[in-house]
């Protein structure tokens, strides 16, 4: 797998892209500025990190006639939130999307959880205890007004975000547009090698988000493992004279999967890119490998009874209840 992974549509995706989320208003811009100035030709974007009028901005600046880049250089990925399920909604939703990009047509659009909140204007909405209240609305009602969307020509593909196999496969049964990439928590501390297998076996490309363990997490915990300061991925790195984090993108690529790293620091984005000059040996790479040990850092918690609990466990379309 080189710097791009065909997608079952025929587009080709760049392997590395820049990830857009936790990166704040003010910062965003000219993140993505200096991710394009140095060669990235893939952002991902959603709707619910609440920066794509920003990262619109840096599209201006950037892309277009008269700029440095056209329009069909970039791939652009966006995301269906939570409470936009309602097929009446999906449109609107994805319009909105490209508004805020500046964009007539994304390359790309998730549905960035199974799980369907009640609609409306709240990005969360909540009951007075606290509790998100949900919706009904199935996944594949979703997916089926996201396949209007391919029609329509406003987005190029649809994907899917934090499906687990069973409810890949139950789209994918109904599906005209079939998905094209599943997008997910992935990094050596949680390697999902099973719903690897399983996607690579349908041609659904894996988007590893969070590629590096997310240390930047908002509620990360000082007893958790730091993935980056793993002193056993410290001692591959000096071998190879890469950083951790160079070591941990190239280990994706070569297990063909795609990565969306998010970084706000020029050097770092740059560095982030400098992946494909070197090759990790097979027993370095099943030495990466066996550090997996199921450490899910993404998943929203609450406080239940003083216990920290998955938020949404009880909603019917959780995905991580399955083993993969």
């Amino acid at each position: 797998m080189g710097t791009f992974v065909t997608l079952s549509s025929g587009q080709r995706m760049p392997t590395i892209g820049l990830g857009t989320w936790k990166s704040s208003p003010g910062q965003v811009k000219q993140a993505v500025v200096a991710a394009l100035e140095c060669g990235y030709r893939h952002i991902d974007c959603a709707a619910v990190y609440g920066n794509e009028q920003e990262i619109g901005e840096a599209l201006a600046l950037c892309v277009g006639p008269g700029k440095t880049l056209r329009r069909e250089e970039l791939f652009v990925t966006s995301k269906l939130w939570n409470t936009k399920h309602d097929p009446e909604d999906v449109e609107d939703a994805c319009r909105t999307s490209l508004a805020h990009l500046g964009l007539s047509y994304l390359d790309l659009y998730l549905m960035h959880w199974p799980m369907a909140f009640q609609k409306g204007k709240e990005l969360m909405p909540r009951r007075n205890d606290g509790t998100i209240c949900y919706s009904d609305t199935h996944y594949r009602d979703t997916w089926k007004a996201m396949e209007n969307l391919v029609d329509k020509g406003l987005v190029k593909a649809i994907g899917l975000s934090n499906f687990n196999a069973r409810q890949m496969e139950e789209i994918i049964r109904v599906a005209k547009h079939k998905p094209v990439v599943n997008q997910v928590e992935c990094h050596p501390y949680l390697s999902q090698a099973d719903l690897l297998s399983h996607c690579q076996s349908l041609a659904v490309c894996v988007t590893a988000y969070s590629p590096l363990g997310s240390g930047d997490r908002p509620w990360a915990s000082p007893e958790e493992p730091s993935l980056l300061e793993d002193p056993k991925l410290g001692a591959i790195a000096q071998r190879y004279q890469k950083s951790p984090a160079q070591v941990i993108l190239r280990w994706h690529i070569q297990r063909g999967v795609a990565c969306i790293p998010k970084s706000v620091t020029p050097s770092r984005i740059q560095q982030n890119l400098d992946v494909f000059d070197f090759n990790l040996s097979q027993e370095d790479m099943k030495q990466i490998d066996s550090f997996s040990c199921m450490r899910r850092f993404i998943v929203p918690t609450a406080v239940k009874d003083g216990k920290t609990v998955w938020r949404d466990a009880e909603h019917p379309h959780f995905p991580f209840h399955d083993a993969y």
